[in-house]
């Protein structure tokens, strides 16, 4: 989960608003949360309402879904404390297990004990993980849900709703502003992103796609692409910046093939999804990490409802690019 070190998002939001009059209605917060900072463009002048609703949002979330918060559900899911989960913790499951079936079991959200053991979350990481004897814990088909209890398998299993949980809490404040009324509205966090309606300029949101190269910490310092939307949600998942060096000076990144326990190494540097909200974007974005270029390909041939940007390297470490036929897409020079 993305809270304390969110996932290699890469995004920043270009051209969104400017001092000219006829656009100062649009207002924009920033701050930070889950680990990571958050920026909401709406047009709407309560900003004090607005600020107590997103507050709210982010509590609610962190109470639930958070797997560094010692007193969230999920972490005292973890723990055994309890096997009761709520709706947010309901719905990332329900997803998950849908994009584990159609992955074959490359993503699995029972991925936990691994990811713990790599120090992708977690305590900190074992110097010498003994993945084999963790793997036992990790399968979906290990769980599910019946009336509001989440029943396992073993008690040693574990779930990680990184690969969700921020596009998912995109998603409740993409809610919470409707439910204010608001009908142009941009939501960012951590590089997760939903719009709706128009800019200030009265165009379709344009968002900026940072370049997958190492080095490259800065959101925005260099773009690889702009992508204009509305109506639909966006999430990028990398391995060019969430990495660790391990024991043998092997790159040990944050992508786990749930089928080894291992990194997945590949020539795919990043992945952009486009879809209807944010928690499947940010599923989708990090099984097709997984999958690599040409499985993804064809899995999103019979996907009317996903779009996908790749930027990958070829032979020759020559970056590469490929998206959807029907995305509104700007390479950079």
């Amino acid at each position: 989960m993305k809270f304390t070190t969110f996932t290699t998002l890469c995004f920043i939001l270009f051209a969104l608003y400017s001092c000219e009059e006829s656009r100062a209605k649009y207002s924009a917060i920033d701050g930070f949360a889950q680990g990571s900072t958050y920026h909401i463009v709406v047009e709407y002048d309560d900003v004090e309402r607005l600020q107590n609703g997103i507050d709210s949002v982010f509590d609610a979330i962190d109470n639930s879904l958070s797997l560094y918060n010692r007193n969230s559900l999920l972490y005292r899911v973890n723990s055994g404390e309890t096997d009761s989960i709520d709706r947010h913790i309901e719905q990332c499951i329900a997803v998950s297990e849908q994009i584990s079936r159609e992955s074959d079991g490359a993503y699995d959200i029972t991925i936990k004990p691994v990811t713990a053991a790599w120090g992708f979350v977690g305590e900190g990481k074992v110097e010498t993980p003994n993945i084999d004897s963790l793997m036992q814990y990790v399968d979906y088909r290990g769980i599910r849900v019946e009336d509001g209890v989440l029943i396992k398998r073993d008690p040693n299993i574990q779930i990680d709703l990184n690969a969700t949980a921020q596009g998912y809490t995109v998603d409740v404040m993409g809610e919470m502003l409707s439910q204010l009324g608001i009908e142009n509205y941009l939501v960012e966090i951590g590089g997760e992103i939903i719009c709706k309606g128009v800019n200030s300029k009265g165009t379709e949101w344009v968002i900026g796609i940072d370049k997958p190269i190492e080095g490259n910490f800065i959101p925005g310092q260099t773009l690889q692409s702009t992508i204009e939307m509305t109506g639909r949600a966006l999430a990028t998942s990398g391995n060019y910046r969430k990495f660790h060096i391990g024991e043998n000076g092997q790159k040990i990144v944050h992508t786990i093939d749930a089928k080894t326990g291992y990194s997945k190494i590949s020539n795919l540097l990043s992945v952009t999804v486009i879809a209807d909200n944010a928690l499947l974007a940010d599923g989708y974005s990090t099984m097709m990490m997984i999958l690599g270029v040409d499985a993804s390909k064809v899995f999103l041939e019979d996907r009317s409802d996903l779009e996908a940007f790749f930027v990958y390297s070829d032979n020759t470490d020559t970056l590469r690019t490929y998206h959807s036929p029907s995305l509104k897409i700007n390479e950079t020079k």
